[in-house]
C-alpha cells in the first residue's frame, strides 16, 4: 500500500479508496480549497487525504509551546510502561465506552489509547472531550507512526485562534454546544424538534448526543468527508451536519413507529446506519443547503449559552447520576407548582421546549394576570418591567389561546420618549395552542412610526398609521449581525435588534412570523390580529377578539434563587 497504512485493516475498508490515482492539490486560496473540501476531492485517495489533513492541520495557529511527536516519543514509555494498550484506563474527560475503531487494525487500536493518555500528560486543562477518541482513531489512519497522530491532535487541540473554535476541552464549553445546537434545532428543524419533544421526556438529553453522532456512531467513510470539511470550515460544519442527521431521521422515520423506548438510542441507531437512508455526498449536500447563522452569530449564541451556565455554576460535569443540565421540562414547569387560568402544564412544557437553551434552564414565575390585577396597562407595565425575557399568554372568549415569547424587557419601550417604538430580537415569537397549535418564526414589523429611526429606507407604502405590513427575514450586509440575540448583551449597535414588539400608554403592539400581529388595547379587554395574506398559515386567533384572561409570565433562576 503507502506509508500511511500501518494502522489500517485494508480488509474492512472501501477497495476505492485504495485504488484511486494519486493526485496533487496545489491550490492555497480558502474558497477553492472549501469548494475541493465540499466536492470530496481528496476523498477516494488515502495518501492525498493524508497529505491535505497534514497541511491543513500544519497551518492551525497554535501555542508556542505545543507537544510535537519528539515529546510523544520521550513520555509514551514512562506513561505506559508494559501494560497491554487495548486495556488501558482512559482519563475521565472521555468515554471508554465510546472508542471507535474506524477500520483500525489491532495495533492502531491499542495507539488510540496510548495517544489519549499521553495527551492527558500534556494537556492538563482539558476536562471534557468527548470527541477526542475519535479525532485520534481517523488521523490514525493518515499517519505514519503514532508519534506524528499525537501531533497532529496536539497542534488542533492547542490552536488559540480564538475566532477558529476546533474541539470542545471543557464541560462549559461542550454543553454550551448542546444548548447552541438545540436553539439552531428549534429555528430550522422545527418539524424534527416537534417530533424530539413528542417522544422524549427531556429534548436537551437528545440533543446533548449531537457530538456523539458524529465523533461516534457515524461510519469511518462518512465522518471523514465531514473531517476533510471541517478541518477547512471549522466548526459550524459539525452543526450542519448535525442538523441534517436530524432532518433525515425525521423524513424516514416520520409516522413510524420508534424502534425502541428511547428516541436517543432510535437516532444512534439511524446515524449508525446511515448508509441505508443518505450517502456521505447527499448528507453534505442537505448540511450545506441550510441557511445557517453566520460565524458570527452562532458564536454569539454560544457565549450567551456559556454566560446562561457560568450563572448557575454548571461549568463542571457532575460525577453523579443526575447532571444538573438543562431543566427537564417535566421539572421546570412542576404539576405541583404550575398553575394558569390559561394552558395546562402539557401546554406550558411545549411552549417551554420552544424557547431559547439558556433561559429553559429556569422555572415558570407569574407575574400579572388580569384576574388579579385588573385589565391595565400600566399595571400590565409595572409587573413587567424588570424582567427578561417573559411570556404572554391570551385566552379569548371565543375560547381561542395564542401568545408570544418576547426576549426583551419591557421597560425598553421608553427609549422611545412619547412615540411608538419598536425593539426586541430576532428569538422572538409568537404561537398558537387552541384550536391548533403553531408557532410562527419572526419578522421584522414596518411602522409609519420607525421612519426616523429606521435604519433602512422603507418602500413608499400606504402611510395608514394603523396598518401593520410585513416582510421576511432582510438581506443585511455582511457586515452586520442578524437581529438573532439581544444587542446590549454584547455590546453591539442598536440597529442590529429587530423590530418585534412595541408599547406605549395607548396599545401593544406584538409582531410575529409568517405576517403574524397582535395589537392589543390600553384597556386590555379588546384586541385584534393582523395577517399577511402571502402566507398560507392560519391567523393567531379571530381579527378581532375579547380578551377573557391575559397573563406574563417570567423565568425564575431556581440554582440562584
Amino acid at each position: 500500500m503507502d506509508e500511511y497504512d500501518r494502522f489500517v485493516d485494508w480488509d474492512k475498508m472501501d477497495v476505492t479508496v485504495q485504488s484511486q490515482d494519486i493526485k496533487e492539490l496545489t491550490c492555497t486560496e480558502f474558497q477553492e480549497l472549501k469548494q475541493l473540501a465540499r466536492q470530496g476531492y481528496w476523498a477516494k485517495s488515502h495518501s492525498l487525504r493524508a497529505k491535505v489533513y497534514h497541511k491543513l492541520i500544519s497551518n492551525i495557529p497554535c501555542r508556542t509551546v505545543t507537544p510535537d511527536a519528539n515529546v510523544y516519543r520521550d513520555i509514551v514509555v514512562k506513561i505506559v510502561g508494559k501494560r497491554n494498550s487495548s486495556s488501558l484506563p482512559l482519563p475521565e474527560f472521555v468515554d471508554d465506552s465510546l472508542v471507535p475503531t474506524y477500520c483500525l487494525n489491532a495495533e492502531g487500536i491499542g495507539a488510540v489509547r496510548k495517544i489519549i493518555l499521553c495527551i492527558a500528560n500534556q494537556f492538563p486543562d482539558i476536562s471534557f472531550c468527548p470527541a477526542l477518541p475519535s479525532v485520534i482513531a481517523l488521523l490514525l489512519h493518515y499517519s505514519k507512526d503514532e508519534a506524528e497522530c499525537f501531533e497532529q491532535v496536539c497542534r488542533i487541540l492547542a490552536c488559540n485562534d480564538p475566532s477558529k473554535r476546533l474541539i470542545d476541552q471543557t464541560f462549559l464549553a461542550f454543553e454550551s454546544s448542546c444548548m447552541t445546537f438545540g436553539d439552531l434545532v428549534n429555528k430550522y428543524c422545527q418539524a424534527a424538534h416537534k417530533l424530539m419533544v413528542a417522544v422524549s421526556e427531556d429534548v436537551l438529553e437528545v440533543y446533548s448526543d449531537w457530538q456523539r453522532w458524529l465523533f461516534g456512531e457515524l461510519p469511518m467513510v462518512y465522518i471523514a468527508r465531514v473531517f476533510d470539511v471541517f478541518l477547512v470550515e471549522g466548526y459550524k460544519v459539525l452543526y450542519r451536519v448535525a442538523l441534517a442527521i436530524l432532518k433525515f431521521f425525521h423524513k424516514v422515520r416520520a409516522g413510524q413507529p420508534m424502534e425502541s423506548d428511547s428516541v436517543q438510542q432510535d437516532i444512534r441507531a439511524f446515524v449508525r446506519d446511515i448508509a441505508k437512508a443518505v450517502s456521505p455526498e447527499r448528507l453534505l449536500e442537505k448540511a450545506f443547503a441550510i441557511r445557517l447563522f453566520s460565524r458570527k452569530e452562532i458564536q454569539l449564541l454560544q457565549m450567551a449559552n456559556e454566560k446562561a451556565l457560568q450563572q448557575k455554576g454548571i461549568t463542571v460535569k457532575q460525577k453523579s447520576v443526575t447532571s444538573p443540565k438543562r431543566q427537564n421540562v417535566h421539572l421546570a414547569v412542576h404539576a405541583e407548582n404550575f398553575k394558569s387560568e390559561i394552558v395546562s402544564v402539557k401546554e406550558m412544557r411545549d411552549i417551554w421546549s420552544w424557547i431559547p437553551e439558556r433561559f429553559a434552564l429556569c422555572q415558570p414565575l407569574l407575574l400579572f394576570t388580569t384576574l388579579e390585577h385588573g385589565c391595565s396597562l400600566s399595571r400590565f407595565y409595572s409587573h413587567s418591567e424588570g424582567h427578561e425575557p417573559t411570556l404572554v399568554l391570551i385566552k379569548t372568549t371565543a375560547k381561542e389561546v395564542c401568545g408570544a415569547y418576547l426576549s426583551t424587557d419591557w421597560s425598553e419601550r421608553r427609549r422611545g420618549g412619547n412615540k411608538l417604538s419598536f425593539f426586541g430580537t430576532g428569538e422572538c415569537f409568537v404561537f398558537r395552542l387552541q384550536p391548533e397549535v403553531e408557532r410562527y418564526e419572526w419578522v421584522i414589523i414596518k411602522h409609519p412610526e420607525l421612519a426616523a429611526s429606521g435604519s433602512e429606507p422603507e418602500n413608499h407604502a400606504s402611510p395608514a398609521s394603523n396598518t401593520l405590513s410585513f416582510r421576511g427575514t432582510p438581506s443585511d450586509p455582511s457586515d452586520r449581525l442578524s437581529p438573532f440575540l439581544s444587542a446590549r448583551h454584547f455590546n453591539l449597535p442598536s440597529k442590529t435588534a429587530s423590530m418585534f414588539m412595541a408599547g406605549s400608554s395607548e396599545c401593544i403592539i406584538i409582531g410575529g412570523g409568517d405576517g403574524q400581529a397582535l395589537y392589543l388595547d390600553a384597556d386590555l379587554n379588546h384586541g385584534r390580529t393582523s395577517h399577511c395574506n402571502t402566507f398560507n398559515n392560519q391567523p393567531l386567533c379571530s381579527e378581532s377578539f375579547q380578551i377573557s384572561v391575559l397573563e406574563v409570565w417570567g423565568f425564575r433562576d431556581t440554582m440562584n434563587g
